[in-house]
């Protein structure tokens, strides 16, 4: 089995989920989101599968939210993903794509799911 890891090595949780992966048999491909962001389409892919809004993915508590006046419930769809293009620190981490599925791994164990 395969699966992509959106990842940050200097996160816990994204070393947790990666190792739980690769303890499990799964070949991962590993991106270092904050070095490559996605896309703006590959985000709104992530954010679909997930079955959740852009606001839902957003690290609120982290200083580029509010600075970047992400903050702004007005904000669309569009502008929330385009601020996490631009801010990748912005995205939840670890999130891991498997079987055409999607998951976040807060905890590490909730990955399972898709695999």
């Amino acid at each position: 089995m395969r699966a992509i890891c959106y990842h940050n090595p200097r996160c816990g949780k994204s070393r947790q989920t990666l190792q739980l992966l690769q303890e499990h048999g799964v070949e991962v491909v590993i991106i270092d989101y904050l070095k490559t962001p996605p896309t703006f389409q590959q985000l709104d892919d992530i954010i679909q599968k997930l079955d959740i809004e852009p606001r839902d993915l957003m690290r609120t508590k982290e200083a580029a939210y509010k600075i970047n006046g992400l903050d702004n419930k007005s904000l669309d769809r569009q502008a929330l993903i385009n601020g996490m293009i631009n801010n990748p620190i912005l995205i939840e981490r670890p999130i891991v794509i498997a079987n055409g599925k999607a998951a976040i791994g807060r905890p590490p164990e909730a990955v399972l799911t898709i695999l």
